[in-house]
């Protein structure tokens, strides 16, 4: 892939364009795509074309005018169609060639679906939509640590059911095969939770670990995979236990998020796995309640944009 690294505004409202300016300022580089009005005042940019290279300087920005001006902390109705627009932008670039990967400032699901009828869950979804991929998998990353949910934004009660095998299975594989295109891991050990705690103890806990997953991992061991499992999930986390896996699969989204956000709440990176481009995302939300303060921590924006080079550089590779 070629091109620069795509950066998209995320919500207005939120801290999306004060992260983008300071990540820039930081001496980042990559092409920011949104209205120019929402950065922070005093911004140095300077408009670019699309194909082009970032450069050094003021920052890069792919001009996107959007409806209204931003309110900090007060998502705009009128915005949401062109936070959408700047998502299909940067998508369609990045499968023409002319970006090497994208990078999505957070978004507000609830301010899309009001202001524009967003039918998706998240990011993550839109993008496999757009793509055309019909499952991807969304990883959480930083150094000492990587995790992925098998189940994302469901309630909890939700989990048992949804939790299948069938889904299970098809997410091992598409981390597996992501960890080998995208982070040059040629045999990736591979770690998987239990659903209940102790891993179901036997079958006094729960039956799910019994049934369903410890069959799984044996069948997918025999095929040759490094993967283990089930293992209860308060023990797989201290430091001890993360150096003997690359990626943790979990079964629900806060058995996942809760102990990468512990060990580097700033420096987190959202990665999807399963597309045809290098998507990377800072793993923190609109942060509604410090927008436009100049308070907010671009370090896990930072950490977004240099996974995504050695992404890229590792499809190369």
């Amino acid at each position: 892939m070629t091109g620069p690294v795509l950066l998209t505004c995320g919500d207005p409202a939120g801290l999306g364009p004060e992260i983008a300016a300071k990540a820039w300022a930081a001496g980042e580089r990559f092409v920011w795509i949104g209205d120019p009005a929402h950065l922070p005042g005093g911004t140095d940019w300077r408009e670019v074309a699309e194909g082009d290279a970032p450069g050094d300087g003021a920052l890069a920005v792919l001009r996107q005018d959007f409806a209204a001006p931003a309110r900090p902390g007060q998502p705009v109705a009128a915005n949401a169609a062109g936070v959408i627009a700047t998502i299909e932008r940067a998508v369609r670039l990045v499968t023409q060639g002319k970006a090497s990967a994208i990078c999505t400032a957070p978004i507000n699901k609830k301010a899309l679906k009001d202001g524009a009828g967003f039918a998706f869950p998240g990011h993550t979804e839109f993008l496999a939509h757009l793509a055309g991929v019909p499952r991807v998998v969304m990883m959480l990353a930083c150094p000492g640590l990587r995790v992925v949910p098998t189940t994302i934004h469901i309630p909890l009660i939700e989990v048992p059911a949804a939790l299948t095998e069938a889904l299970l299975n098809e997410t091992i594989r598409i981390t597996h095969a992501g960890l080998i295109r995208d982070f040059g891991i040629a045999t990736p050990r591979i770690a998987v939770a239990g659903l209940n705690p102790h891993a179901g103890e036997g079958g006094a806990m729960g039956w799910e670990e019994e049934r369903m997953i410890r069959p799984l991992v044996a069948r997918l061991a025999a095929e040759g995979m490094a993967i283990s499992g089930p293992w209860p999930a308060d023990t797989m986390f201290h430091s001890a236990a993360r150096k003997g896996y690359d990626v943790a699969i979990c079964a629900y989204h806060d058995q996942a998020l809760i102990p990468i956000k512990t060990i580097d709440f700033a420096g987190g990176v959202n990665v999807t796995l399963g597309l045809p481009f290098v998507r990377t995302s800072p793993d923190h939300g609109t942060a509604y309640d410090i927008a436009g303060r100049g308070v907010a921590d671009p370090s896990s924006l930072i950490a977004a944009l240099r996974m995504a080079r050695e992404m890229v550089a590792a499809r190369a590779g």
